[in-house]
C-alpha cells in the first residue's frame, strides 16, 4: 500500500468516520457505528474496507469489545517507505543536475531508456548488475529473466537485450545457461 492508497481509503467519508472510531477506541462494528454515527449495516461495509486495506486489523463478534483495531503498524512503514522515496527522489535530481546518465535512464528502480551510445549505457548496465547480482553467487537463466524484466518493466527496452548487453560489456558472464558476476 502507497500513501496515495491510503489516502484514497480513507477519501470516502463513512471510511474516514468508521477508521476515526477506531482509533478512539471502538472495538466492533456496532462501537463503530455508535461512535461514528452509521447505521450498523455502513458501519460493516466501512469496516470491512478498511481491513481489506491492511489498516484494520481483527475480528469483530459484533458484541461490545471486539477486536477490531487500527494497524498502527501499517503507517510507519508508509512512512518510512515514504520518506525512503523522498531521499531516493532528491538524489535522483542531484544526480541529475550532475549530468548523469543514470538520472535519464533509471526512475524508481527502472530503466526507463537505455541509451544507444556505449559511453551513457554502461554506467546504467553497471548499476543494474551492482544492485540485482551478488558477486560470488551464481544464477540460473531463468532467475536472472525475472531480476532483469523487474528493471525493464514499462520501459522500452526488454530484458533480453539488457542481458546481452550484460554479457557483451562482461558485467555478467554465462556458461550453460548460469550466470555470475566476474
Amino acid at each position: 500500500m502507497t500513501s496515495r492508497d491510503l489516502a484514497g481509503l480513507l477519501a470516502e467519508p463513512q471510511r474516514l468516520r468508521a477508521f476515526a472510531a477506531l482509533v478512539l477506541g471502538a472495538g466492533s462494528v456496532p462501537e463503530v457505528a455508535a461512535s461514528a454515527g452509521l447505521s450498523v449495516r455502513e458501519a460493516a461495509v466501512a469496516v470491512r474496507r478498511l481491513r481489506d486495506g491492511g489498516v484494520v486489523r481483527g475480528e469483530d463478534g459484533h458484541g461490545g469489545g471486539g477486536g477490531l483495531r487500527v494497524e498502527a503498524g501499517r503507517f510507519r512503514e508508509l512512512a518510512r517507505a515514504r520518506s525512503a522515496e523522498n531521499r531516493e527522489s532528491r538524489e535522483s535530481r542531484e544526480a541529475g543536475a550532475a549530468g548523469d546518465p543514470l538520472h535519464r535512464s533509471v526512475r524508481d528502480g527502472r530503466i526507463v531508456h537505455l541509451p544507444a551510445r556505449k559511453g551513457r549505457r554502461l554506467p546504467v548496465l553497471e548499476h543494474v548488475v551492482e544492485r540485482s547480482f551478488g558477486a560470488g553467487r551464481v544464477y540460473g537463466e531463468r532467475e536472472v529473466d525475472e531480476l532483469l524484466r523487474a528493471w525493464c518493466e514499462g520501459g522500452a527496452t526488454d530484458h533480453v537485450t539488457v542481458r546481452r548487453y550484460l554479457i557483451d560489456e562482461c558485467l555478467l558472464r554465462r556458461e550453460d545457461g548460469r550466470y555470475w558476476r566476474p
